[in-house]
């Protein structure tokens, strides 16, 4: 059921915040490579039915999901744009591309294969073909790209919009990958060259377009930095913060002394100590790896003072040791900042164990949605 104004905490997402990111990173590339936008799994947790059409609005037009699902749905929401689908068609739904005029990253031979065979097939339909230079996932590895140069007729026909692979360590500087994926990736358009003479290339993700021109190419595919994670973790953020979490206390208790909080006794007061629980857990994306940690804490913020996590992240409910804030502050109904604010996404990650993409893709639906677009906040639809 859809938060309402009643719900115990609120999500503020920024869509002005994400325009200007997208802005900012295609401002950084060079050579006249254009910068798409990765917006998978609902807009990282963010609501793709309102970021799309804003980044459209924007001005982009290249616009990359993970499945079939995620492109036509998409695609109901845009109308235009061209929509690449990662996972690329099987031959049972190899027409649904067709249908919905969707873009498909062929990743092996029997995508191409599926793609050439499909019923129906039009001539000059795009696709992507996808090149493996290290990541071993999806894309061809080198012994199925040397079967493509030596087999040509399985290209024929087809019209490759780009060539593109994955690095990754891009978020790692100066990791020996990066270059070795790069110059793997310069070898398989080489020996593609014959076969893809009109194709461009894609190789940048978020990170990558900060290694330099080298990694540009043609098209970026930025996903992550777009909603504010830091594409340089070991630099300040580039970034324009996208995303605020914010809760409400529902009571604060005094505890004694050896007094325990939460389940399984896993915090046990060592001073007399007041506890404020707040109405967000792990059913809200709020994960329970935040729990009492020993080291790397995780926090709420209450008007800038650090409210510490004590006991275990429950379904529903955290609590915060707010002792050492004054009690006109802490008190039930005060807001607490949860993530972002004083507490960036990554810091928070990182407290809880984890990267910035999982807090994201992790936010629930039980949060009252805010959107800020064009300087003005609305809420969001139900």
């Amino acid at each position: 059921m859809p938060a309402t104004a009643f719900a115990g905490a609120h999500l503020t997402i920024n869509l002005d915040a994400i325009t200007a990111n997208w802005r900012a990173l295609g401002a950084r590339l060079k050579g006249g490579a254009l910068a798409a936008a990765v917006i998978k799994a609902n807009a990282y947790g963010l609501g793709m039915a309102a970021v799309a059409p804003a980044l459209h609005k924007a001005g982009c037009r290249e616009f990359f999901v993970a499945s079939l699902d995620e492109a036509i749905a998409l695609r109901a929401i845009l109308p235009e744009g061209r929509i690449y689908v990662f996972f690329g068609p099987s031959a049972q739904d190899a027409a649904e591309y067709s249908r919905h005029r969707l873009i498909p990253v062929l990743n092996d031979l029997g995508q191409i294969d599926a793609w050439r065979a499909r019923s129906n097939a039009g001539e000059g339909e795009k696709a992507v073909l996808h090149v493996d230079t290290g990541m071993s996932r999806l894309g061809l590895p080198p012994d199925e790209v040397a079967r493509l140069v030596a087999e040509p007729a399985r290209l024929a026909g087809l019209n490759i919009a780009y060539v593109m692979s994955h690095l990754a360590c891009a978020e790692q500087p100066g990791h020996a990958m990066n270059a070795a994926q790069l110059a793997e990736f310069k070898v398989a358009l080489e020996s593609l060259g014959a076969h893809t003479a009109n194709s461009k290339a894609s190789l940048a993700n978020s990170s990558a377009i900060f290694l330099g021109p080298e990694y540009h190419f043609d098209l970026a595919r930025p996903g992550a930095a777009l909603y504010g994670l830091n594409p340089t973790p070991d630099q300040p953020n580039p970034m324009s913060e996208v995303v605020r979490l914010q809760g409400k206390i529902l009571q604060v208790r005094r505890v004694d002394s050896s007094r325990s909080v939460g389940y399984g006794a896993a915090h046990v007061a060592e001073r007399p100590s007041r506890i404020a629980t707040v109405p967000v857990g792990y059913a809200d994306g709020y994960l329970r790896s935040a729990s009492n940690q020993a080291a790397n804490q995780a926090c709420g913020y209450i008007r800038g003072a650090r409210a510490p996590v004590v006991g275990r992240v429950s379904m529903d409910m955290i609590t915060l040791d707010v002792t050492d804030i004054p009690q006109a502050h802490a008190h039930p109904g005060a807001a607490v900042d949860l993530i972002g604010g004083p507490y960036p996404v990554d810091r928070f990650a990182a407290d809880a164990g984890t990267i910035g993409y999982e807090i994201l893709t992790m936010l629930g639906q039980r949060y009252r949605r805010l959107y800020v677009e064009d300087g003005k906040q609305r809420i969001a639809a139900e």
